[in-house]
């Protein structure tokens, strides 16, 4: 009975120590170029996981859309591939579209409008994305999307003459580009800056540190001053990996995910504006100012799109009105700004 007490306690032992000792490597994938202000804070988020987790949990990181377009990478993480990846609104659309509802062309006018919002939105965007079958780990932000081209671009009329990139397959820029009575070409993200050095492009839309990060501002000397949109972006995991995780790694990767997200929009947010200085120092020329644009132009757009959008279904005309109900509140508590 004795030999038999002991075997049975070093069994449950070796049992326990080898689920301790278990070590889940997470397949992430993003289209951020290494070097970049977003892969170097994703490279220390999987750091601190790997230490916190005493090595139980680990990253696998595919940067610079290695994986493929953002539309490659779900696809892949449907059939566990990958499991998860830093995605831009692109690739949120295609989970939960309407937390693109944030993306509307001309609907914000800084950053705290975007805050404002974004915190009274987040809860329904956590609960789409569960429903979806991912988890959100942290929020980030691509930052403010402005045209970046090859000829002077100073007004709405200039804008309809270019051969413009949309992102193939992307049904708030076709929305956008329907509103504003423009014919774009469809390109993957991936094959951007080969079409600008041939010539198949002439103007894409970015924010100024994409625009470094993916070299595309080498291929352009004009960029609007007028902002288009805010850029949205997101830090996923597909709950086919994350469930079945031990309950401390989820929460580890919860906390740190989060935390990481907060650097992002943050750091993301300062980049962008020294983006613009590194812009004017490499010649770029800043067109098409707050003077140039019609304001109710620019509102019959952003109207029309979003009417366009409620139709398809992409994002629902309730959920558009509420963000607009909140980005009123917000604009009479301070009255003057």
């Amino acid at each position: 009975m004795r030999w038999r007490r002991l075997l049975l306690a070093v069994c449950c032992w070796y049992a326990l120590d080898s689920q301790a000792q278990d070590v889940y490597t997470f397949k992430f994938a993003t289209l951020a170029p290494s070097g970049s202000t977003w892969m170097n804070i994703i490279e220390d988020w999987a750091r601190q996981v790997e230490k916190d987790s005493h090595g139980r949990l680990v990253f696998k990181l595919y940067p610079g859309g290695v994986a493929g377009d953002e539309t490659d990478v779900l696809q892949k993480i449907h059939f566990g591939q990958y499991h998860g990846g830093a995605f831009t609104g692109y690739g949120i659309g295609h989970v939960y579209a309407p937390a693109r509802v944030l993306e509307i062309p001309f609907l914000f006018r800084n950053y705290a409008e975007i805050d404002y919002v974004r915190q009274r939105s987040m809860s329904g965007i956590e609960a789409g994305f569960h429903a979806n079958g991912y988890e959100l780990l942290g929020w980030m932000e691509m930052g403010f999307v402005r045209f970046f081209s090859r000829k002077p671009i100073r007004n709405l009329e200039d804008l309809r003459k270019q051969r413009i990139w949309l992102w193939q397959g992307d049904p708030l820029g076709q929305a956008f580009f329907e509103a504003t009575n423009i014919s774009p070409v469809p390109l993957s993200i991936t094959d951007v800056y080969t079409s600008l050095s041939t010539g198949m492009i002439d103007t894409v839309y970015a924010t100024p540190l994409a625009a470094i990060a993916m070299q595309w501002f080498n291929k352009t000397k004009y960029v609007t001053d007028v902002p288009m949109a805010n850029g949205i972006g997101a830090l996923l995991v597909s709950r086919k990996f994350f469930d079945p995780l031990p309950a401390d790694l989820k929460a580890l990767l919860r906390s740190t995910g989060q935390a990481a997200g907060v650097r992002l929009v943050a750091e993301t947010r300062r980049d962008n504006e020294k983006s613009l200085a590194v812009l004017r120092q490499n010649g770029l020329q800043f067109l098409m100012t707050d003077k140039d644009v019609d304001p109710a132009e620019f509102a019959r757009i952003r109207d029309q799109a979003a009417l366009e959008l409620a139709r398809s279904g992409y994002i629902p005309q309730p959920v558009f009105d509420r963000v607009r109900k909140l980005l009123g509140d917000y604009r009479a508590s301070k009255p003057g700004v």
